[in-house]
């Protein structure tokens, strides 16, 4: 049984991380269907996001390898920018953030997720000219990107809802959010290993091979998910995501 726990979470993370589902509400769920104790939830889900770190690498590597080559391009200045309201936001509200894993939002975060993209869908419809990226718009998406901490708040739905809102052309608000997903990745790496060796807490005590299966198989489906959500960029059709929100909001009510 722990064997397909960790089968399913590995492709639950990959999938969920870059669709506009939120991957910690997903897991957050899986946890809950499955009775098993969430005390090392947070460390087991940055480990997976390593793994879809490595898909976001693997697809987007020109346009990283341009970022490395030319760090004092604005591009590089709107993602520290992005990644610096992130940690103000995750700061702030640290004890509220962490205390949400266990409480009931659940449901009601989905649903949140759910009315970004319907807004999302509705905003590239009728969009006719597209902004440019710049200081102010990049410092909102990070701004939303740190409400996503909330399981249930998807990081790419509502950075893409925020970007897309604020006038960015599909394409280049689903790029940025995936490019954006890097810094704030490794940050919460050091961050929890810091937490944990604080504490002095054991950083994982589970079967290595279990966890060796999960992460493959998020780095897998991650980079799957990531062309679905290239193609959706296209057609913008994000509705689609929200009626599987709704759903799944209902159900997870009755768990």
């Amino acid at each position: 049984m722990e064997l397909v726990y960790f089968i399913l979470l590995g492709i639950v993370q990959g999938l969920t991380e870059f669709l506009p589902v939120s991957s910690s509400g997903h897991l957050v769920l899986l946890d809950k269907i499955f009775g098993v104790e969430t005390g090392n939830f947070i460390f087991v889900s940055i480990l997976l996001h390593i793994a879809t770190l490595f898909s976001v690498i693997i697809l987007y590597r020109k346009e990283i390898y341009d970022l490395i080559r030319h760090p004092l391009q604005k591009k590089v200045q709107y993602i520290i920018i992005s990644t610096f309201f992130t940690g103000i936001v995750f700061l702030t509200f640290k004890t509220f953030f962490l205390n949400s894993f266990e409480g009931g939002l659940l449901p009601v975060c989905f649903i949140v997720t759910a009315i970004f993209l319907v807004l999302t869908y509705f905003k590239t419809q009728n969009a006719k000219i597209y902004k440019p990226l710049n200081y102010t718009r990049a410092s909102a998406i990070g701004l939303m990107q740190g409400v996503a901490v909330l399981p249930g708040v998807s990081r790419s739905g509502s950075t893409i809802f925020a970007g897309t809102m604020l006038g960015l052309d599909s394409d280049e608000a689903t790029s940025y959010s995936f490019i954006l997903s890097i810094p704030i990745i490794l940050l919460s790496l050091i961050y929890e290993i810091y937490e944990c060796v604080q504490k002095n807490a054991i950083l994982y005590s589970g079967s290595v091979v279990n966890m060796i299966i999960a992460f493959l198989l998020a780095f897998i489906f991650g980079i799957f998910a990531i062309k679905i959500m290239k193609k959706f960029a296209k057609t913008k059709k994000y509705y689609i995501f929200s009626i599987y929100l709704a759903i799944i909001s209902i159900i997870t009510c009755f768990i």
